[in-house]
């Protein structure tokens, strides 16, 4: 009877293992890809977690395979049309007659709108940390650096590979999250 518990719990591990495999090769075929590629381009819904007060937008984003992202405010209405680019040596904003002021998140290390930026260039990489099925969905935890104070990105991948949610955590508290649509690499 001991040796089929025994069995039994080296099955169920060794069936982890694989599952945690199966999930690394999914999230690094889809890091070769991008990097791979000419870019991608993705929708977002972006919601910053002040933890007292949510803000929410929704943008229309453009990477390329170096991360450089490049975006377009979508809603709400009353910032719509305010574009920008992120990169690693800084971000630009253009617009008209409107602005766009999101209070500095992450110790005033992170701004909402970079979101998309922090997410591609995780994607990229980062250093993954661990993955594993969430129902339907492969969930993958990146930190954005090696350093001691990386930020930490859960991405849920679906059956095809491609990213639909990403939460931005920092010191383990979720401050941005995306919702992820139309999800395409050049």
């Amino acid at each position: 009877m001991k040796r089929l518990a025994v069995a039994a719990i080296l099955l169920a591990m060794l069936s982890g293992c694989a599952e945690t495999q199966e999930g690394l090769d999914r999230a690094m075929g889809l890091r070769a890809k991008l990097l791979g590629s000419g870019g991608c381009q993705f929708d977002a819904v972006i919601t910053a977690d002040y933890g007292d007060e949510l803000c929410e937008f929704s943008v229309s984003c453009q990477g390329d395979s170096q991360g450089n992202v490049t975006f377009t405010v979508k809603e709400p209405e009353t910032i719509a049309g305010i574009t920008g680019a992120i990169s690693a040596e800084g971000g630009k904003l253009t617009f008209d007659g409107k602005a766009l002021a999101f209070p500095l998140l992450a110790d005033e290390q992170v701004t909402p709108v970079s979101g998309p930026w922090i997410f591609l260039r995780t994607l990229q990489g980062g250093n993954v940390r661990s993955c594993g099925m969430d129902g339907d969905l492969l969930r993958v935890s990146i930190d954005d650096s090696y350093e001691d104070d990386a930020l930490r990105l859960d991405i849920w991948l679906d059956s095809g590979d491609l990213p639909v949610r990403g939460e931005i955590l920092y010191r383990e508290r979720r401050i941005v999250t995306l919702q992820v649509k139309n999800f395409v690499i050049l």
